[in-house]
């Protein structure tokens, strides 16, 4: 069935942020080339080994580890044994599969393929998508031959010469589809004709978001001071009774329309006005393609604190308002909010900004760059 196909590999997981640009880059390089052949390589103990499976796509999972920062040396001890039984591994299965691309698009789960590719010679190509470049990427860049940043302001962590393949792609998501935003705020219960706010904790929820939107919503019922905009609040599976709970003890206000988990993302991001979330790379990076103003909350916990350079980088664009989370109460939070709701020219400008910064196409754009890395003339599958 895969005869005379294209294998092009893809690497990058540990956590959805790294696996599901992967996979996104995977079905449109498959739209852009029907030839290719795509194969996965994740780690065992990432989510991928989970959604790999799942999906029914070609994979190896990998004993790779990756570094705990801040650990003893006790806790990594096992870093280096994983990472040189994960390269044993792959080397068979290259062999077998004679990839003509690798694909990595971060996390620990994506290095040993990058470094294969490294020394073997295959065209490599990363992605990253984040504001500051994480230590896979930075590792491989001295092989790759494509770097394709979401963030521009990414390349400063690059050496000068890695910086010669950067190319500013933005990172793959859903491109937003013309959908009836009255229909959609309907979906959810909403005032088809009030302004709607969105927040999102990702697909876990954000206790911290939480708490706060509690605390502004409590302030707002306690001063009888309903907000002329309505909001969609996704909290996370977890979350939802604490916070319905809460909501229910207020009197169940309205205006708050409060879910575990949202199923269909694009009619939400249809549906809102402005957003408030996360800084993670993939949450910035559906409100810039959808042109949200947004007011964005860094997890301070992130991975070399990461999150705050994807806000600050937003914030300098103007295309989003950084709230540090240590400032982050129902009062600053309302008030945040406000000053967009209030402000329309305000409004329109962080909008603006957001539409500039956005890719919606990236997905596909990155995988007709990528495909120039293939053979020039792609064999025929049987």
């Amino acid at each position: 069935m895969h005869d005379g196909a294209e294998v092009v590999v893809f690497a990058g997981g540990g956590t959805g942020g790294h696996l599901y640009p992967a996979l996104a880059l995977a079905e449109a390089l498959v739209a852009e080339r029907g030839s290719v052949r795509p194969f996965f390589v994740g780690a065992e103990r990432g989510i991928e080994a989970r959604v790999l499976p799942e999906r029914g796509l070609e994979h190896l999972l990998l004993p790779v580890r990756g570094i705990r920062r801040g650990g003893s040396v006790a806790d990594n001890l096992g870093v280096g044994p994983a990472l040189v039984r994960s390269l044993a591994a792959l080397r068979r299965r290259f062999r077998t599969l004679r990839p003509e691309l690798v694909v990595v698009t971060g996390g620990y789960a994506g290095a040993p393929a990058g470094i294969m590719a490294g020394f073997g010679r295959i065209p490599l190509a990363l992605q990253e998508q984040n504001a500051v470049p994480g230590l896979t990427t930075r590792l491989l860049a001295r092989f790759a031959d494509q770097i394709h940043l979401a963030f521009p302001e990414a390349a400063e962590g690059l050496s000068p010469a890695a910086r010669r393949v950067v190319e500013h792609s933005g990172n793959p998501v859903r491109p937003p589809a013309r959908r009836d935003r009255a229909s959609d705020r309907a979906a959810f219960l909403l005032d088809p004709d009030r302004p709607v706010l969105l927040v999102t904790g990702a697909s876990q929820g954000a206790r911290a978001i939480n708490e706060a939107m509690l605390a502004l919503v409590r302030g707002r019922v306690e001063r009888a001071a309903e907000p002329a905009w309505q909001v969609l609040w996704s909290t996370g599976p977890s979350h939802i009774s604490t916070v319905q709970a809460e909501l229910d003890a207020l009197g169940s206000p309205a205006w708050v329309r409060a879910l575990g988990y949202i199923d269909d993302m694009p009619a939400a991001l249809s549906a809102a006005d402005v957003a408030v979330g996360r800084a993670g790379a993939m949450t910035t990076s559906e409100f810039l393609a959808w042109g949200l103003p947004s007011i964005v909350i860094p997890l301070p916990t992130a991975a070399a604190d990461h999150q705050t350079r994807n806000a600050r980088a937003l914030a300098e664009a103007g295309a989003a308002i950084h709230l540090p989370q240590a400032d982050t109460d129902g009062a600053s939070l309302d008030a945040a909010i406000e000053s967009i709701f209030a402000d329309p020219a305000r409004r329109e400008a962080l909008a603006a900004a957001a539409r500039r910064r956005g890719r919606p196409m990236a997905a596909v754009e990155t995988a007709r760059r990528l495909a120039a890395l293939l053979p020039s003339h792609p064999a025929e599958v049987a």
